[in-house]
């Protein structure tokens, strides 16, 4: 899986997550969504983790810089799996 497909499976996410539409892109971060909240952001993390089977360890999540971060990660954890 590459970082597009990632990225298009995200997109579902955050669909279902958020009230108002965000495009996910590699450059999208929590600044550029109003309702990105921390509350929410656990739901996100959750939702992934459930859609790709994956699991993060504390903190790496935080770590990344943007969603294309995001993804690089998620596709790291499935590698590992």
């Amino acid at each position: 899986m590459n970082q597009s497909e990632v990225l298009a499976r995200l997109q579902t996410i955050f669909d279902d997550i958020f009230i108002e539409t965000v495009k996910v892109t590699p450059e999208l971060t929590a600044k550029d969504v109003e309702e990105w909240t921390s509350l929410v952001h656990i739901s996100l993390v959750v939702s992934v983790e459930k859609a790709f089977g994956v699991r993060f360890r504390v903190g790496e999540v935080e770590k990344t810089k943007n969603t294309g971060e995001f993804a690089d990660l998620i596709i790291q954890r499935l590698k590992e799996g």
